[in-house]
């Protein structure tokens, strides 16, 4: 038996890397997941996984900068597998680079995939998570506390209002029975790790950064702690950014 059992989650971005990890990892705990991804072959590929860790999914195509589509997804959800308890956040697309660099659509789309989008699903799932007792889990990062946040500007910025609409969400919610956190994950992405092989000396001095000396890995790192947070081992933690990052930020 898991602590999870009976509890259905909805994972954006579940395709591959963190969103991925996050998904196995409530999996291995007992939920059933609803893989949220706009690609079709890795969507498949993550629901093989679940799978095989014993637990119920499926695959649903979404664009979460379709801020319309989003309240009949989360409808087609709760038909498909009997309603929400966990809501993950996870998915993002956005660009980086110096401020004055940035067009002005490359800068929306951050805040359209970013907390329009986190809002638009929190809205959306509020009333079933209300009906059993749901949790929200949403993703930030730690750009938003860098000394020198240069390059990071416009997703710093869309996580830390990710960051206040869950510290605001948190405390209209508590009582309709709904936790809200956001973690802040250091997690050995694709992306990341095909940077890490093609520059192996600067990978090697940015892991010197990290006080636990590696880059966390995306479900035994990333993925089990949002199990335990969304669990009822931290049923009295609420509002909270959670760093998960082996102690390379300060919050």
């Amino acid at each position: 038996m898991g602590d999870l059992d009976g509890k259905v989650a909805i994972v954006t971005g579940a395709g591959q890397g963190v969103g991925q990890g996050i998904a196995l990892a409530l999996a291995g705990a007992g939920a059933s997941v609803a893989v949220l991804g706009r690609t079709e072959s890795k969507l498949a590929r993550t629901c093989e996984l679940v799978r095989e860790r014993g637990a119920n999914a499926a695959p649903f195509g979404c664009d979460v900068t379709d801020l319309d589509a989003i309240p009949g997804l989360v409808a087609d959800v709760v038909s498909a597998m009997g309603g929400v308890d966990i809501l993950v956040n996870n998915a993002y697309s956005g660009l980086f680079g110096p401020l004055l660099s940035m067009k002005d659509n490359d800068f929306q789309r951050g805040f359209r995939s970013g907390p329009f989008a986190t809002f638009a699903f929190m809205k959306a799932c509020h009333p079933h998570l209300a009906e059993r007792g749901g949790n929200i889990i949403n993703l930030v990062t730690s750009a938003m506390v860098r000394w020198d946040p240069s390059n990071y500007g416009a997703y710093a910025a869309a996580k830390q209002a990710i960051r206040s609409l869950t510290r605001t969400a948190a405390a209209e919610w508590g009582p309709d029975g709904i936790r809200v956190n956001c973690i802040a994950p250091h997690a050995l992405s694709p992306s990341l790790e095909a940077w890490a092989e093609a520059r192996p000396a600067e990978a090697a001095e940015f892991r010197k950064t990290i006080p636990l000396r590696y880059v966390g890995d995306c479900e035994q790192d990333i993925g089990e702690a949002v199990a335990m947070l969304v669990g009822p081992q931290a049923r009295y933690l609420t509002g909270a950014t959670i760093p998960l990052d082996g102690g390379q930020a300060d919050f």
